[in-house]
């Protein structure tokens, strides 16, 4: 048994409630205390549940999200016009990050809020292609990110889109998307339709940008995840060929699972 614990909770759902009332806790906790919550997270099946719990019960607390900033771990880069080289997907794309982030965060959690309470446009971070290595700092500069919400890319252990090999020390930069990550992100938006059509680059936190979070959780869900379930399981630390490894390094780290990713009897 690794040092990250691991609760198997009895379906989706349960872990979508489950991580939203502890998320939401902390949330308050940071507003009493007078200070910016900084969420880390990802876009993608792995987080639905959770955004989903967590806007039910906004919808009958109206808890306040105004100090809330969502750091979002990464975003597809496509070749900008006229040579202009990589620059962000287009936002209104529904595979993009912009557009999750949006529709599937924000317009999701302020539906139930009264506007004084929402969380704000200008509160929804993106590392700048531009510059990744300044999102680290900005992160720094804020406090760090007291919670990060993890999932895991089932055929190659990417997390972010840290592909095997990146080091322990990497920091927010542009990645080259290997095939089998692209085939996952493809499972995760079949709108792309086929693999020619997903981006071939990104810019993403790197791997000490998500060890430097105050908490973290590894979330893993579905058959699909078995073997990544697994590889965390009988490691005890980072190994850059199975980025999710990382969770062993955060911080007050623990993985959630449900029945059908853990059903291998690790």
């Amino acid at each position: 048994m690794t040092k990250t614990p691991l609760r198997v909770l009895p379906s989706p759902e349960a872990i979508g409630l489950d991580v939203a009332e502890g998320l939401l806790a902390s949330i308050g906790s940071a507003r009493v205390a007078g200070r910016h919550f900084l969420l880390g997270c990802p876009t993608g099946r792995t987080p639905k549940p959770v955004f989903a719990a967590m806007a039910r019960r906004l919808s009958e607390t109206k808890q306040d999200l105004s100090h809330v900033v969502l750091v979002l771990m990464d975003e597809y880069l496509v070749e900008g016009t006229r040579g202009a080289g990589l620059e962000y997907a287009p936002a209104d794309r529904p595979w993009s990050c912009h557009y999750f982030a949006r529709v599937e965060i924000a317009e999701r959690l302020n539906a139930g809020l009264p506007r004084g309470r929402q969380l704000e446009e200008r509160s929804i971070w993106f590392p700048d292609p531009r510059d990744p290595e300044a999102y680290d700092a900005r992160i720094a500069d804020a406090g760090g990110i007291d919670y990060f919400m993890l999932a895991s890319g089932a055929s190659d252990g990417h997390v972010a889109f840290n592909q095997p090999g990146s080091t322990r020390d990497s920091r927010t930069r542009i990645i080259t998307l290997s095939e089998s990550t692209r085939r996952d992100n493809m499972v995760t938006f079949p709108l792309f339709g086929t693999l020619d059509a997903v981006p071939h680059h990104g810019v993403s936190v790197g791997i000490a940008t998500i060890a430097d979070a105050h908490a973290a959780v590894m979330i893993v869900m579905g058959a699909s995840k078995r073997e990544t379930l697994s590889r965390m399981q009988r490691a005890e630390r980072y190994e850059p060929d199975w980025p999710a490894t990382i969770i062993h390094e955060c911080s007050a780290g623990e993985i959630v699972s449900d029945p059908e990713a853990a059903a291998s009897g690790i």
